[in-house]
């Protein structure tokens, strides 16, 4: 299983257009339902950071997520709004409960 922690601040001015394209991906989530992701995004209480938290066991060791035309666009624009550039990184549970 691959998990993967993206994490940046947008724009103030540009919020509302990130929270929307999030929401974009997750009707596409939804409708489609990959097999294997396990997808979570999240705003700090900044009002302006946002980490999003992935984790995708595939047939193929693909991401599923790459796949979405909602999270094509997503991305697409990602960079323009935001103040901070995303940094990802890697994850390893150590512990969780009821997540």
């Amino acid at each position: 299983m691959k998990r993967v922690m993206v994490r940046y601040k947008v724009k103030p001015d540009r919020v509302a257009e990130n929270e929307s394209a999030i929401a974009r991906v997750f009707e596409a989530l939804h409708a489609e339902a990959p097999a294997g992701l396990r997808y979570a995004s999240l705003k700090l209480d900044d009002g302006v950071s946002f980490v999003h938290l992935a984790s995708f066991e595939t047939a193929d060791g693909g991401n599923p997520l790459r796949e979405l035309p909602a999270f094509q666009e997503f991305t697409a624009g990602i960079r323009d709004r935001c103040e901070v550039q995303p940094v990802t990184a890697g994850w390893v549970e150590v512990g969780s409960y009821r997540y």
